[in-house]
């Protein structure tokens, strides 16, 4: 059963900046595990993301995810794209792990150019509990579902947990990478963030010390 609620989002690009806490402009959207992801449609491909573009002068979102349970994620919109932040159970990282997903995984390693360095890493990420990906598919753009229970049977056999993209069949794991065999040639962009508390994600900054520009990810 899939359980929604409003999307966080941007707040509106002006000529002033916004005032106030920027989370009063910002609202979740909560899937429970097992649940579909954001409703299955092409998202302009990546192209608000650009640094160039008109939202490049927005500031970053602060995310809490003090309240997300274990095994459940969120969608944010950040520059006008989704952004799924999800918290990964004890037992979906040791299968993030096992060498018998890595051999059914494109790019297990993280070889192309699709996050910043801090994330390439076998969990995708700063830490290895919080998944933060953006959530276009990056065969044709459209939005994945969240599918993070395993299932013998389904979407695919030995299913691991992950996401299944509804348009054309690409399929990736719980840290965003493409199986093989998916049309999508590469696993799914990791944005730039930091986590300046244990459970709070700041997507569209990155760590102190860090200069990763998401513009030179390999599929922008």
């Amino acid at each position: 059963m899939t359980t929604t609620g409003p999307t966080e989002t941007d707040s509106p690009a002006t000529d002033t900046p916004p005032t106030g806490n920027r989370r009063d402009f910002l609202t979740l959207l909560t899937l429970a595990a097992g649940g579909a992801g954001v409703a299955a449609f092409s998202w302009p491909f990546l192209d608000s993301l650009r640094p160039g573009d008109a939202g490049s002068a927005r500031p970053p979102i602060d995310v809490d995810v003090s309240k997300l349970p274990p095994g459940q994620q969120i969608t944010v919109v950040w520059h006008g794209s989704p952004v799924f932040i999800t918290h990964r159970t004890p037992q979906a990282l040791e299968r993030l792990q096992q060498a018998s997903l890595a051999a059914r995984l494109r790019d297990p390693s993280s070889g192309a150019l699709q996050q910043p360095p801090y994330a390439a890493n076998w969990h995708r990420s700063i830490v290895p509990a919080y998944g933060v990906v953006v959530g276009i598919c990056t065969h044709l753009g459209c939005v994945p579902t969240y599918s993070p229970a395993p299932d013998p049977t389904t979407p695919v056999a030995n299913w691991p947990g992950g996401y299944a993209c509804p348009c054309h069949g690409s399929k990736f794991d719980l840290a965003g990478r493409v199986f093989i065999g998916a049309p999508a040639p590469y696993n799914l962009p990791v944005p730039p963030y930091a986590m300046p508390t244990p459970t709070t994600i700041r997507i569209g900054e990155n760590p102190p010390g860090v200069d990763f520009d998401f513009s030179s990810i390999q599929q922008i």
